[in-house]
């Protein structure tokens, strides 16, 4: 007799017991990260941090819009902002401190050196390399929505106390560290030829 001439009810019978018998394997293995020998909380951090991450993105475009930039951009400006102090900031340091290349910092530094947002005059210490800094137009640029950026960052992180915060900040640090060493292994892995992965296998 085919599945076909089995009565619906058998079929859907068959249908949701092989839907019911599959069990996700762990998608970690660390104990400190199970909860009683299960990952569901970690499943549930992983979704939360891609939401997270998800509508970070939507603000930070959101704010770069209002100041005529890409989102990147936003981020890159207020990096320099925060860090270039009295002199100037290096590029290497601001790339450093967002996490990207100083390939990436430089393009993005050198568009907005051509909108006269920032200026971008050779390190006295180093000639090969520039410092840089704001001009008049683009610290104006970040007054005009200084308020609004308070606004939505209270809003964003206002439900953390002192301690959750100092917390927060120390567990970023941490993942920041375990994700690069996983990006490296995922573009090593990427750039493995299939005929060599396949021969693995």
């Amino acid at each position: 007799m085919s599945i076909s001439k089995l009565p619906r009810t058998r079929v859907r019978a068959k249908r949701e017991n092989a839907a019911a018998a599959y069990v996700l394997p762990p998608t970690v293995s660390s104990r400190a990260l199970l909860d009683k020998g299960s990952d569901r909380r970690f499943r549930t951090l992983v979704n939360d941090l891609f939401t997270i991450a998800s509508r970070m993105e939507i603000v930070r475009a959101h704010l770069g819009r209002r100041m005529g930039l890409s989102g990147p951009q936003y981020s890159v400006l207020i990096a320099v902002a925060h860090l270039q102090g009295e002199r100037g900031v290096r590029v290497g340091t601001v790339a450093q401190a967002m996490h990207v290349s100083s390939a990436f910092i430089a393009s993005e530094t050198g568009k907005m050196a051509r909108l006269g947002l920032l200026l971008k005059r050779p390190n006295p210490q180093d000639r090969r390399g520039v410092l840089l800094t704001l001009t008049p137009a683009g610290r104006l640029k970040i007054d005009r929505v200084s308020a609004e950026i308070r606004a939505i960052n209270n809003a964003f992180f206002g439900a953390l106390d002192g301690g959750s915060f100092a917390a927060l900040c120390i567990a970023a640090q941490a993942l920041v560290k375990g994700s690069g060493k996983t990006v490296h292994y995922v573009n090593a892995v990427e750039s493995e030829p299939l005929s060599t992965l396949s021969a693995a296998e």
